[in-house]
């Protein structure tokens, strides 16, 4: 009967076993005939080398076979360890798929593609809520300000208006609100001089048109 072992690494006594031709680790071993003991084993190895393993039989592969762990879970490795000819031989065997395998697959699609999106979504939706009552709050206080600011100057120019009015109470302490001056330096928009041409005493500043404000 055929018996076959796909090999990921193997070694004898510590020394690795590769392709003879290309030195690959991963390699297939197969065996063919009626009685194991007698039946000579082929290796083949993934770039199509072929080659005949002269220190094993089919029978060493059935106690290679009898010798591996297997696996349980996923992230189990299929090893084995068996003493052949007073040799130890070693290594890992290409994993078969089992039902943890299935589900673990099952379960990161699961995850991937349907759980972690909706969590992504509702994580966002959470945070734009969180962030929605700060911006109105910030909002409502900038208008708050603004609102403030408006209602000062208005009071100040009411009372301003007030003052300068007939009806208005007078404030002895009342001091207009400063202007932006003149950049040319006048005075209240004129400049005094000294001249004796027609008792001309100040000229009118240009800049300002009299106004006394840049």
């Amino acid at each position: 009967m055929a018996v076959q072992l796909k090999i990921v690494a193997m070694a004898v006594d510590g020394c690795p076993i590769t392709c003879p031709e290309c030195g690959s680790g991963s390699f297939t071993l197969e065996a063919r005939g009626i009685i194991d003991a007698l039946t000579s084993v082929w290796g083949n190895c993934a770039n199509s080398h072929s080659w005949e393993d002269l220190m094993l039989t089919g029978e060493d592969l059935r106690a290679i076979q009898a010798a591996s762990t297997g696996r349980q879970r996923a992230e189990d490795e299929d090893t084995f360890r068996v003493v052949i000819g007073g040799a130890v031989l070693e290594g890992v065997l290409h994993p078969e798929l089992t039902v943890d395998d299935i589900r673990r697959a099952t379960r990161d699609v699961y995850w991937g593609r349907i759980i972690k999106p909706a969590l992504r979504r509702r994580k966002k939706a959470v945070k734009q809520a969180v962030r929605k009552p700060f911006k109105s709050a910030t909002a409502a206080a900038k208008r708050g300000a603004g609102n403030t600011v408006a209602a000062a100057k208005a009071a100040a120019i009411s009372a301003a208006w007030d003052w300068n009015t007939a009806g208005g109470d007078p404030d002895p302490d009342y001091q207009a609100e400063p202007v932006t001056p003149c950049g040319a330096g006048c005075d209240r928009g004129y400049f005094e001089i000294k001249s004796r041409i027609h008792n001309i005493t100040r000229v009118r500043c240009t800049a300002c048109s009299g106004t006394g404000e840049a």
